[in-house]
């Protein structure tokens, strides 16, 4: 993915990105450890992020992921299977996010509407990121 010119510290995210990866590579019992994916907030939500576990899920053919909210905005990053036979996609809706992998979905209920046309999904090296747009109260 290319650098946005407008944003000075594209840079300095990627190299925090690799420092974090070999510190956790470094550790002892590196082993049991693995980065999955990671999204980098650069603005200043009203309240601190918050992040909701929902647990892993058995092994049931649902695909692992993680939630988190910061303010109007709801993450989610989810890792996919490295045998896929079709490309992954996320059908967004607005209570839920389905990411669709083959012959696999896995749903996941949202807390709050969603604004299906300012939200999106990227999938780049093996990881789902999802950005959803909270809708606007009425």
């Amino acid at each position: 993915m290319q650098n946005n010119p407008n944003g000075p510290y594209d840079d300095i995210f990627n190299n925090l990105s690799k420092i974090v990866e070999d510190l956790v590579r470094n550790m002892p019992e590196s082993q049991h450890a693995r980065i999955v994916g990671y999204t980098i907030i650069t603005r200043h939500p009203s309240d601190d992020p918050e992040v909701i576990r929902r647990g892993m899920p058995a092994d049931n053919g649902e695909i692992p992921y993680e939630v988190v909210e910061a303010g109007d905005q709801v993450f989610i990053t989810a890792a996919l299977p490295p045998d896929t036979k079709t490309a992954a996609f996320a059908d967004i809706d607005t209570n839920c996010v389905r990411i669709c992998v083959d012959d696999r979905i896995t749903t996941i209920m949202l807390d709050y509407p969603v604004d299906r046309i300012h939200s999106f999904y990227r999938v780049h090296l093996g990881v789902m990121d999802i950005s959803l747009k909270k809708a606007d109260s009425p």
